[in-house]
């Protein structure tokens, strides 16, 4: 934690949150904005399903890649300009991505994006740990959850605004427009965090010992799993969304929103639990509700999905709770990832945040076009994607 931290931000704690958490929501407003505008990329640049399927692929691949340097970055030259490089080169990508005129030159911008998305992301949660003592940063990261839970459900309805108003363009002059809002607000608001005796040294010598030092630790790959794959439980959900809510739930395009609702309001409801906890209970004792929580309600949804025909009154509700029990134990593992090591939390995060975004990927471009045309593949995938974090807590809590 930085000595001056009561220097550096005088205001409350939900502004500063607010701030993070809009660093945060970068990515899903990102990836989330441009789906409904697939069709209309596709017609524009005479575009295959698989090139515009590559566009989200290159993102993502992209994203996990430069993961693993902006948290290192930020050990060494602070946390604040790794933030406003990010973001500035975020900003000049989406211009790319608007002005593009065949496919080739989108998927070169939206990897482009994916490189500089992260910075914002992994960054803000050594923000958050430099800045408060461990109770107080379990409430921030918990509110930052809970706004981050936002995104997902209205950047698909502003991208399809957008794009049956304006145009595909429009969602990526949308995207540039929000990284000058977010570079300008953090160039006035966001304090340096990283205390000067804190500072790495930055060789290629010293960055391949700490990844080493993170990478080597059984805690810290341990940690890294439990916090990174369960979610992919829930992401497994949105990516297949088009498939379960049309195919399987027989909704129309127009009815998709209540899907989102049910989920953001179990991230939101257990990111607010999240931050009325701390402090109250163990943190393991929270991170094990929390599992629980996914554990029981993944075996019902797979054991309702045997029993019954998949069904808009019940198969959207166990997404939900899940969601719920993601967000009551992210926040905690996530800290204490950030604690291991805390002479590298740049470096953690990237760790951290590489893992899960690698996941994500996974899930997205293998595991979710195996499952999708079944309830039940669903229903045990997320299960096993569960069981992963949950086998993951277990193996650390024996150690």
């Amino acid at each position: 934690m930085n000595p001056d931290s009561r220097q550096l931000w005088r205001g409350p704690m939900w502004a500063l949150s607010v701030l993070l958490a809009t660093l945060g929501m970068l990515g899903p407003f990102t990836i989330d904005t441009y789906l409904p505008a697939f069709s209309g990329i596709a017609a524009d640049l005479q575009a295959t399903p698989l090139q515009i399927q590559q566009t989200l692929s290159a993102y993502l691949f992209a994203f996990a890649f430069m993961s693993l340097f902006h948290g290192a970055l930020s050990d060494s030259f602070g946390r604040r300009p790794v933030v406003l490089t990010g973001v500035a080169v975020f900003t000049l990508a989406s211009v790319g991505c608007a002005l593009s005129t065949d496919i080739t030159h989108l998927i070169f911008f939206r990897a482009l994006q994916g490189l500089a998305t992260g910075a914002g992301i992994v960054v803000s949660r050594a923000v958050i740990r430099d800045m408060f003592p461990p109770a107080d940063a379990q409430r921030v990261m918990s509110q930052v959850t809970l706004f981050f839970g936002v995104a997902p459900a209205i950047a698909p309805i502003i991208g399809g605004f957008l794009f049956v108003h304006a145009g595909w363009h429009a969602v990526f002059w949308f995207l540039a427009g929000i990284g000058v809002l977010l570079w300008v607000s953090n160039w006035f608001l966001l304090p340096e965090t990283l205390h000067v005796s804190q500072r790495q040294v930055l060789s290629v010598k010293h960055l391949m010992q700490g990844y080493w030092q993170l990478g080597s630790n059984p805690r810290f790959v341990l940690l890294a799993l439990a916090s990174g794959i369960p979610f992919n439980g829930m992401f497994l959900y949105v990516l297949s969304a088009p498939t379960f809510l049309g195919e399987h739930l027989q909704l129309a395009p127009t009815q998709f929103f209540w899907f989102f609702v049910c989920t953001i309001s179990g991230i939101m409801g257990g990111a607010w639990l999240s931050g009325r906890l701390a402090g109250r209970i163990a943190p393991e004792r929270q991170v094990r509700i929390g599992l629980g929580i996914m554990l029981a309600v993944s075996v019902v949804n797979v054991v309702a999905n045997l029993l019954f025909k998949a069904h808009v009154s019940w198969s959207m509700i166990p997404i939900g709770v899940y969601s719920l029990g993601w967000a009551m134990m992210t926040p905690v593992v996530t800290l204490m990832v950030l604690d291991l090591f805390p002479e590298r939390r740049g470096m953690a995060a990237s760790m951290q945040a590489f893992v899960g975004s690698a996941a994500n990927g996974l899930v997205a471009g293998v595991l979710a076009p195996m499952v999708m045309h079944s309830t039940i593949g669903l229903a045990v995938a997320a299960l096993l994607l569960m069981m992963v974090g949950l086998i993951a807590w277990g193996v650390l809590q024996r150690r």
